[in-house]
């Protein structure tokens, strides 16, 4: 299928939001995709990521919108931050159906804090418009989940590692290098005591509502060496505003072991693209969204 990429530029009041849609040269399937970029990230992606997804779900029938949000790239204004996006959120997928008018439903994709700031919108707004989510290492970043995160993915799973014991018994592990680990790891967990007692950064628990909010499917990919989405997992594991959320009606989530943050290598990146096709032809995440 041919697939046409058309520079946008479209207003947020007095600013000018730029964006470039990927969609084939005819009638397009009634179901979207707004990629939402968060952070100091721009449309094209890490490693062109964004691109690449957007003409491989062109391929396959979908329109697809990724854009520079306010103080971003080639867009004008000050930047907002992820939990601020909701007017450039609503402004693109607003000016995605007027170009397409033939869709119906938008799904919002997004990686790392872009996943944050699609839930807060759905939290924010309970848009109508939007038919699904993909959501790719969402960002909860609090001193709990980081200091949670590193003593139960780096401390307590190399205390179950052969190979550490054999080194520390064997002498090649010098009495420095072994207190300045356990002085560390001794850091890590009283991080996670000192956390409890404080307040929890308020976005995570809205996070919770607008994944709720979502009514149609979503799409939840972890990568499995990322400090991220371990900090998500064990926190939707054990958070009481998280509670029950990933066990609800529809939610589909893939773990994909040896994947980094952006899905860099030559085998997790594809992956995700495939991943993303696949469950928007799904009859949970097509064409019933």
């Amino acid at each position: 299928m041919k697939v046409v990429d058309l520079p946008l530029v479209f207003a947020l009041g007095d600013e000018q939001l730029v964006g470039l849609l990927s969609a084939p040269e005819g009638p397009a399937h009634p179901v979207a995709v707004l990629v939402v970029v968060g952070g100091p990230q721009v449309r094209a992606g890490s490693h062109r990521h964004f691109v690449q997804l957007a003409r491989h779900l062109a391929a396959q029938g979908h329109a697809v919108l990724r854009f520079d949000v306010r103080g971003m790239g080639d867009s004008s204004g000050t930047a907002a931050g992820f939990e601020h996006l909701q007017d450039d959120i609503a402004a693109a997928v607003g000016e995605l159906l007027r170009q397409r008018p033939e869709v119906r439903r938008v799904v919002l994709w997004g990686l790392c804090d872009g996943a944050s700031a699609a839930l807060l919108y759905l939290q924010q707004t309970h848009d109508a418009r939007i038919g699904g989510l993909v959501l790719l290492n969402p960002w909860v970043r609090s001193p709990e989940t980081l200091a949670r995160a590193t003593l139960r993915h780096y401390y307590l799973q190399r205390l179950k590692q052969a190979g550490f014991w054999r080194k520390l018994f064997g002498g090649s592990v010098g009495a420095p290098a072994v207190r300045g680990w356990w002085q560390n790891f001794l850091t890590a967990r009283q991080r996670v005591r000192d956390a409890r007692g404080g307040d929890r950064l308020p976005f995570a628990a809205r996070m919770a509502e607008g994944w709720r909010a979502c009514p149609g499917p979503i799409l939840l990919v972890l990568s499995g060496d990322d400090v991220t989405a371990h900090e998500f997992a064990d926190h939707a594991g054990r958070d009481s505003h998280w509670r029950g959320a990933l066990a609800r009606p529809g939610v589909r989530r893939v773990d994909l072991a040896g994947a980094d943050h952006t899905f860099s290598n030559p085998q997790t990146g594809p992956q995700v693209l495939a991943l993303t096709a696949a469950w928007l032809r799904s009859a949970d995440g097509g064409a019933d969204l």
